[in-house]
């Protein structure tokens, strides 16, 4: 299977869009993540892979974090979700997800989730 395309230039308004208006779980978890705070690992929010743009990702390790708000939270979101998933694992991506009031709640747990998927 061919390599997925990165950052289609299509998309960098969107993108952009979303980096301008993060949720306030995305913000808050972006915080540990940027500046290779969690780590030494270099993530990128907002980020493009093929038509899906992603929320949080780490191209050493080939992690994606996802975070699910309410609006994930009926059969057809998780349907969707879960084809995008499958799709971006088929690609060779590991996708963790997480609820929004889990990066507020749990953070530690989150954070050493996130950890435990690296590939040491």
């Amino acid at each position: 299977m061919k390599k997925p395309s990165h950052n289609r230039k299509h998309l960098e308004p969107y993108r952009k869009a979303l980096r301008n208006n993060l949720t306030p779980a995305e913000a808050f978890l972006w915080k540990q993540l940027q500046r290779r705070k969690l780590k030494g690992r270099k993530f990128r929010r907002q980020h493009s892979i093929e038509n899906f743009i992603v929320d949080f990702y780490c191209a050493e390790e080939q992690l994606i974090i996802e975070l699910d708000g309410d609006v994930h939270k009926n059969p057809l979101a998780e349907e969707k979700d879960e084809k995008r998933t499958k799709k971006l694992e088929d690609w060779g991506f590991k996708v963790i997800r997480f609820e929004n009031r889990m990066v507020f709640d749990f953070l530690p747990s989150v954070l050493k989730e996130i950890e435990d998927n690296f590939k040491k």
